[in-house]
């Protein structure tokens, strides 16, 4: 019997901090209009990335995607480097 596994969350976000090792910290900036107020709300997440051969740098634009959890806070593996910072 053949498994299908279901589909993996993919966010895309800047490294905030490349410090540890083997993990990014990647911040998830969004934009939305509030539902009642009509104003535009900026919301902000943090996700901890692992990031085996530690190619991230700070300010680089990654995508990440949802992983099993590989410690107490990581839950996102990386899987490909956007744009390099500048």
């Amino acid at each position: 019997m053949i498994e299908t596994r279901g589909k993996r969350k993919v966010r895309m976000g800047r490294v905030t901090s490349d410090a540890s090792e083997k993990t990014i910290t990647v911040s998830i900036d969004r934009t939305f209009r509030h539902p009642l107020y009509s104003r535009v709300v900026r919301s902000k997440k943090k996700l901890y990335v692992h990031d085996e051969n530690n190619d991230a740098k700070l300010g680089d634009l990654v995508e990440v995607m949802e992983t099993r959890p590989l410690s107490k806070t990581k839950r996102w593996r990386l899987t490909k480097i956007v744009e390099r910072a500048k």
